[in-house]
């Protein structure tokens, strides 16, 4: 069963394409929305976007709660180019540390969601094994610790048709029983865009709800339910069959939008195409026939092993001060 969250419930996407819509406006002489802030910055290589939601006029234009939405877009994620993985680690344990509030004696549960038997869904619990966890370290043998290295620990529950227990239930009880001062949480997304797919990395610091995406809405992680920060991780490793059909759809519009001569009935009518008008159409008509099918990549095992790498190395950076990636292999067997 995977876990993974449509693009309704997604964490940055909308985020993302509101810096799109941002330029439009700009041409059209409009302002952001009140409430709403949006930075881009970066190149080609690595591109973040941060969009801020400060009011509930912001909440209702955007369509997410008041916090921060970070998008980072690695178009080369894919590639093996070791550069661009060590950029990639160190652009997201910034952007990290940008939004985490912690002091040097700060405790930190880093929580996988996902099911590890289903290879799009594991991208939680490969994260849990690559990560420094200290919390027992700093406990038993505190002298073998390196300065300014911060108790974490952390934690992959499994999927309620693993366990049998809401992963919420299981989430709570931890934290009322360690009494951790944040909660990271990291889950695999699905996206509304095809080349979206294993090369971003969203962070929104206004918590999580597993399962949301397919149907299976759980109990929200979030400082709400949770008493503390929840920081949530996701990255989009599947879409769904209408999502393929819809941007296949758009390419050729495009490339019809491209030929026409502009300023004709032609022309004027593909402009005018509304595309999520479109997406739910296709959807409706999918729906008897295949059902809400979710694809994923063929190379989606290195992918998924590859990008579980990349955030683990950037929390192990962002948590402990002083840590670098040649620091990591101490401590993670």
């Amino acid at each position: 069963m995977l876990s993974v969250k449509s693009v309704r419930t997604d964490l940055t996407l909308e985020a993302h394409e509101l810096l799109k819509e941002q330029y439009l406006r700009e041409e059209q002489g409009m302002r952001e929305p009140p409430g709403v802030e949006v930075e881009t910055l970066g190149d080609d290589d690595i591109r973040i976007t941060r969009v801020r939601v400060t009011s509930p006029t912001g909440e209702a234009s955007i369509g997410k709660p008041m916090g921060n939405y970070i998008t980072i877009e690695v178009p080369g994620l894919r590639d093996n180019d070791q550069v661009l993985y060590e950029n990639t680690c160190k652009a997201l344990a910034k952007e990290l540390t940008n939004i985490l509030d912690l002091n040097e004696k700060s405790t930190i549960l880093i929580v996988g969601l996902g099911n590890w038997n289903v290879t799009p869904d594991a991208l939680g619990p490969k994260v849990v094994s690559s990560v420094m966890v200290t919390r027992h370290l700093l406990e038993y043998v505190p002298e073998q610790v390196d300065k300014g290295v911060r108790p974490v620990c952390a934690v992959a529950p499994g999927v309620l048709g693993i366990t049998g227990i809401e992963t919420g239930e299981i989430i709570k009880g931890i934290v009322d029983k360690i009494k951790p001062d944040v909660i990271i949480a990291v889950d695999a997304l699905a996206s509304r865009k095809m080349d979206r797919v294993n090369t971003t990395i969203q962070i929104a610091d206004t918590g999580i709800s597993p399962g949301s995406g397919v149907g299976n809405k759980r109990m929200e992680l979030s400082k709400e339910t949770l008493g503390i920060p929840v920081i949530a991780i996701g990255v989009p490793t599947v879409v769904d069959a209408a999502t393929m059909a819809n941007d296949t759809i758009d390419l050729v519009l495009d490339s019809m939008i491209k030929q026409a001569p502009q300023g004709s009935d032609f022309y004027n009518m593909l402009k005018s195409i509304d595309r999520e008008e479109k997406y739910q159409l296709i959807r409706e008509v999918l729906d008897p026939y295949i059902g809400n099918l979710i694809v994923t990549p063929k190379e989606v095992d290195e992918a998924v092993e590859k990008i579980s790498k990349v955030i683990a190395n950037g929390l192990n950076i962002a948590l402990h001060q002083g840590i670098t990636l040649q620091d990591v292999n101490r401590y993670v067997h």
